[in-house]
């Protein structure tokens, strides 16, 4: 059939038919059955959320899952005045959120990201990307923290202290 052209035919009783109107109609007609149900749509029942953390970005966050199956784990992480992570890499991406406090990051590059609460980021992957986090602060760093690591992988290695002196 060409678009913009309508076909005749005859039905069974010899009457002329134009498709393309009856195709019309019969869509009209479907979608009004739709209609009254979205209307009558039930609110939820018996289900309460509660948002922990919530934080922005400072621009774009490229969130890439591990190829294969993958593991989402949910953590707190506390770092108290004067503590540190350690410098670390993680096996697959790590979105994090401050939910308190102010978090210094250093990373592999030796770029140093000083996160504040209600800010969010994302840990590469890799262990070609050490970085370590620290507590400047007087008071507590709380991370709200989602891993998406490969199946079976550790929540993040050990790694060697980034020599700042060094060229890349």
């Amino acid at each position: 059939m060409r678009i913009g052209r309508q076909q005749e035919r005859q039905d069974q009783h010899g009457q002329q038919v134009r498709l393309g109107k009856a195709l019309v109609g019969g869509g009209c007609v479907a979608a009004l059955g739709f209609v009254p149900s979205m209307a009558m749509a039930a609110p939820g029942s018996g289900v309460s959320g509660t948002v922990v953390a919530k934080g922005t970005s400072t621009g774009k966050l490229k969130v890439k899952t591990p190829k294969g199956r993958t593991d989402v784990t949910f953590r707190t992480i506390t770092v108290e005045p004067g503590g540190s992570t350690g410098w670390h890499t993680h096996s697959g991406q790590v979105i994090a959120v401050v939910k308190s406090g102010t978090l210094t990051r250093t990373l592999d590059d030796c770029s140093v990201e000083v996160m504040a609460a209600g800010t969010s980021f994302i840990e590469p992957s890799g262990a070609h990307r050490p970085h370590i986090g620290r507590n400047l602060g007087a008071e507590p760093v709380v991370l709200w923290v989602a891993y998406l690591l490969p199946e079976g992988s550790a929540l993040s290695d050990d790694a060697d202290v980034v020599d700042r002196g060094a060229k890349k």
